[in-house]
């Protein structure tokens, strides 16, 4: 399904930030633009993007600049995906190989710098340096997000705190950022520019919970990358640490050593003293949580159809199956 199927009140919007992302990706050196149109062309879910543009029009924005920054956004989020992919080894995203099973580590990561560099040619072009500023801060945020989660991998003593700063870090954060300049587009008072931010903050939050909850119970065909993908990589998610927390020692022990080892050889197992525990439905409750506080920083924004539209993608962001 297409963001714009979703979110049919945007779909002139999208259209728009389309086209830019189809000319901004353009270059002279063909591996780019294969490598690129390959990525971009996977389709995805487009959520950091559609989340600017509802704030910016739920604050009655009227410029154009909210689809050069969507499109910016979404070149910042790309980019993470192609060097995320190298650092995990994965092979499947979005139900195809991925970038570096296709064309190698080294296209990835450097079409992943490319697409870096054009999102900080895009974004000063509004001339606006608060602008400027929540990205590249955002930017820099998620790159140590990247590192703590480097440090995390196969240590079974990841904390929930631990793994929830990772997930602030790394995905939150450029939620926060697209609502944030949502609001700063439209000039938005402070308080109501802080409620943007948390919005995304919050959203952001759950939507990552979810997607760790679907690596244990969703299907490959659905989620479009292979289930068991956070365990073979050795990441101590919420499930996992909730085993940790409440199971037997047994189950505590065959998780330790899965962590540690970074295998799936008893993934069913696992997933097994997942379900006992109530690991799936405990880390679903935190989502719920997070997108309930999403939903209630929507006060500070006027009534309207954009608004009505946000109160949905934090429902959306708790409820999909992919």
């Amino acid at each position: 399904m297409k963001p714009a199927d979703l979110f049919p009140v945007l779909a002139d919007d999208l259209d728009q930030v389309d086209r830019v992302i189809r000319l901004r990706l353009s270059s002279e050196v063909a591996l780019i633009n294969t490598v690129a149109d390959y990525i971009i062309g996977a389709g995805g879910k487009r959520m950091r993007p559609v989340l600017l543009l509802l704030v910016a029009r739920a604050l009655g924005y009227q410029g154009t600049h909210h689809h050069l920054l969507a499109a910016v956004i979404e070149f910042i989020h790309t980019a993470t995906l192609l060097h995320d992919d190298v650092v995990d080894e994965s092979e499947l995203r979005r139900g195809r190989g991925t970038a570096n099973a296709m064309f190698g580590n080294a296209a990835s990561v450097l079409v992943g710098d490319f697409l870096y560099s054009r999102a900080f040619q895009m974004m000063v072009e509004p001339d606006d340096m608060r602008v400027m500023r929540v990205l590249s801060d955002a930017t820099n945020v998620i790159a140590e997000g990247e590192v703590l989660q480097l440090m995390n991998c196969n240590d079974p003593d990841v904390d929930e705190t631990r793994y929830l700063q990772v997930i602030r870090y790394k995905t939150a954060k450029l939620f926060e950022a697209a609502g944030q300049i949502g609001a700063i587009l439209c000039g938005a008072p402070a308080e109501v520019e802080e409620a943007a931010a948390e919005y995304g903050r919050r959203m952001g939050t759950a939507f990552q919970l979810i997607d760790d909850v679907l690596d244990y119970s969703g299907d490959t065909g659905e989620i479009g990358k292979n289930v068991g993908d956070d365990l073979r990589e050795g990441k101590a998610t919420l499930p996992l640490i909730h085993v940790m927390a409440h199971g037997t020692g047994d189950e505590r022990a065959m998780v330790r050593q899965a962590i540690e080892q970074g295998h799936t050889e008893q993934f069913d197992a696992i997933s097994a003293a997942i379900r006992r525990t109530g690991a799936l439905e405990y880390a679903r409750d935190r989502a719920r949580g997070e997108a309930a506080a999403a939903a209630a920083a929507l006060s500070h924004l006027p009534i309207s159809q954009y608004r009505d539209a946000l109160l949905y993608l934090s429902t959306y962001s708790i409820e999909r199956n992919h």
